[in-house]
């Protein structure tokens, strides 16, 4: 019964996120002007701002939200450490620098875009698990996160540096650095859907294993799987998902430890159910966090990742400064 509450009240939550998102930004535009707008009614400029700026960077948020908050959810589980997440462990900073390396060499299109963003997430993961592999740092937490943190500081640095050989280049390249939702179009999210999509389909066929293998490999091997085809497939599932979130909305930090972190002290250690609460929670963090960017310095908009970098930071140490940190 307890479960059910959380499962309902996260989805509430998410509910209020989206309709404030649609009531509220930095314009011009009144509140009652906007809920107009939802009730069938409304001004054409008014239902211009809501439906064709405020909506598609609603729907795309939902998505860059759920991405990174399973991805997150996956990645702890696959290294056994509640510490990892992709904007801690670097993955969303190769996926970033991929695409600056993209752009500065001319690349434009969305569907280019999204498929280079995956190439280096996939790289990054691929140093994530390495990293796990070195003797001591899978067990130590807070080795591993400092690892992830050198090899994030790193790309971003090498990001940076793309940055000063184009000034052409230059603003394109700044959005990935910092993230934001602003200006988004649904073309966007078209050419980002099929890669979501096939994570989804991964996620779903590796959920049960991956809950065998946080036992053991051998309890998941005495149940039939294979903790190498696992590994394969959480790692392909985690690249498809953040190499995405990172071509929607940039390279947002904290997103993939905040989420994780609610939805297991809400479910327990059981990944299936860790999932299952991500699919609300991923969401309405990012897109509460979208509204305050809109509301915080209006007219203006304060970048998407210092929004998420300001609530994930709490948490992350809250985390660490916890007497025992539990494995997963």
């Amino acid at each position: 019964m307890k479960t059910y509450r959380n499962y309902v009240a996260t989805w509430v939550m998410l509910f209020l996120a989206c309709l404030a998102s649609l009531l509220f930004g930095a314009g011009t535009l009144e509140l009652g002007q906007a809920f107009a707008v939802l009730t069938g009614q409304g001004t054409e400029d008014a239902r211009f701002v809501v439906m064709e700026l405020r909506l598609p960077r609603l729907v795309i948020g939902m998505a860059t939200g759920l991405a990174l908050g399973v991805a997150g959810a996956l990645l702890q589980t696959l290294t056994r450490n509640p510490l990892a997440e992709p904007g801690l462990l670097g993955v969303s900073a190769g996926s970033a620098f991929a695409v600056s390396l993209a752009i500065l060499l001319g690349a434009s299109t969305a569907t280019l875009t999204t498929l280079i963003s995956q190439v280096g997430a996939l790289a990054g993961c691929g140093l994530v698990v390495a990293a796990t592999r070195i003797q001591g740092a899978g067990q130590d937490p807070v080795r591993l996160v400092l690892a992830g943190a050198t090899l994030t500081g790193l790309l971003l640095s090498l990001s940076s540096l793309l940055m000063l050989i184009d000034q052409r280049a230059a603003d394109e390249i700044r959005f990935w650095i910092t993230g934001s939702l602003a200006g988004k179009r649904w073309d966007q999210l078209t050419a980002t859907m099929p890669s979501l999509l096939l994570a989804g389909a991964i996620v779903v066929g590796v959920a049960r294993p991956l809950a065998s293998l946080a036992l053991g490999e051998k309890v998941a091997m005495g149940l039939g799987h294979k903790p190498g085809l696992i590994r394969l497939m959480v790692i392909v599932a985690v690249a498809l998902l953040v190499g995405g979130a990172t071509a929607l909305a940039g390279p947002l930090v904290f997103v993939g430890l905040v989420v994780p972190f609610v939805a297991r002290s809400l479910a327990g250690a059981d990944i299936r159910k860790t999932l299952w609460l991500c699919l609300p929670i991923g969401p309405a963090m990012i897109i509460a966090a979208d509204t305050l960017s809109r509301l915080l310095v209006t007219p203006s908009e304060m970048p998407l990742g210092v929004i998420t970098a300001v609530i994930g930071a709490p948490v992350l140490m809250v985390i660490i400064r916890a007497r025992r940190i539990p494995a997963l």
